[in-house]
């Protein structure tokens, strides 16, 4: 009995092996997805079009920025739909530059990044970046009780969520403010509420983004961006954040596909596709409105997104 239980187990380990081994194989590539609605749409659109092209299987996971690119190093993830300047330019500098494992593609979408206020808050005074410094004014972003206002400044995966830590404490508002850090579906739902009653927000905001077509948001002006007052250390660097200062703008953004150079060399006509992918600014904010505001799943709306750009998406595939 004991040598039938054991063979049995044995035939069982082997039977989910196999299983494992035909999941793990199933997909003949993956793309990474990020935790934002452009990047999901992007990511499965991505994922349509390659198998409606190539014929080509496409698991879509979703990973964190970091696990995404060494992932591209290590063969575990070919394709990263959108990676954004100057934000991860110290992971392109190690991948792209540095161990020519990852190619990021020449075309690029333009893109900025900032602070916004809701029009309450601008009405209230809060318009400039040097406002957040007056406790006065921030003591209106309160939402506690307890005196002190609150700041969405990303979520926690975000590298541009450290480099908006950065600039509170560069600036100085991080004295007199609470920096929240929370995924995008909180930070926005939180901005609708605030819209909706009437209440001051201010907020880490990007654009192309559906919220600048939901609510008449405003830009906080601040001094412009000079590369000598923009000192982001790496962020593998465990201390980048105290170690890093700006106290400016943004430099201009952008965000491109990025690949595995040894998926590149085994499929060099898709990588020439993903070279070729032109999305528009308003393509973006269209994509994150219908995820977000309208609630469509990813994969349904790039179905949907390739079948009425079918002869454009059909122009990238040409040689």
């Amino acid at each position: 009995m004991k040598t039938t239980l054991i063979s049995v187990s044995v035939a069982l380990a082997a039977a989910f092996a196999s299983v494992g081994a035909v999941s793990a194989d199933a997909a003949d590539l993956v793309i990474s997805m990020p935790n934002w609605p452009s990047g999901q749409a992007t990511a499965n659109i991505l994922k349509v079009a390659i198998a409606k092209e190539y014929k080509l299987d496409a698991e879509v996971r979703e990973l964190g920025t970091l696990t995404a690119f060494n992932g591209l190093e290590s063969g575990d993830v070919d394709i990263n739909p959108e990676v954004w300047r100057p934000n991860l330019d110290s992971l392109i500098e190690k991948y792209v530059n540095e161990k020519h494992v990852v190619e990021v593609a020449a075309r690029g979408i333009d893109a900025w990044q900032g602070l916004c206020a809701t029009p309450d808050a601008v009405a209230a005074g809060i318009k400039d970046i040097a406002d957040l410094s007056d406790p006065a004014k921030t003591a209106l972003l309160d939402t506690d009780g307890d005196g002190r206002g609150e700041l969405w400044i990303g979520a926690p995966t975000w590298l541009s969520t450290g480099i908006e830590r950065v600039r509170a404490n560069s600036y100085g508002y991080a004295k007199n403010l609470t920096l929240v850090e929370a995924e995008e579906e909180v930070g926005m739902a939180a901005v609708d509420a605030a819209v909706a009653t009437g209440r001051p927000m201010v907020f880490a905001c990007y654009a192309p983004h559906h919220v600048f077509e939901l609510h008449n948001i405003v830009r906080l002006t601040e001094p412009p961006y000079v590369a000598a007052k923009w000192k982001i250390m790496p962020a593998s660097d465990p201390t980048w954040i105290s170690d890093s200062s700006a106290s400016v703008a943004w430099p201009a953004a952008s965000f491109h596909i990025a690949y595995a150079t040894a998926f590149a060399k085994k499929h060099a006509d898709v990588a020439s596709f993903l070279e070729k992918v032109d999305f528009t600014p308003e393509e973006i904010t269209h994509m994150t409105y219908a995820l977000q505001v309208e609630r469509q799943p990813p994969l349904e709306f790039a179905k949907q997104w390739v079948d009425s750009h079918a002869s454009r998406i059909d122009g990238w595939a040409k040689p």
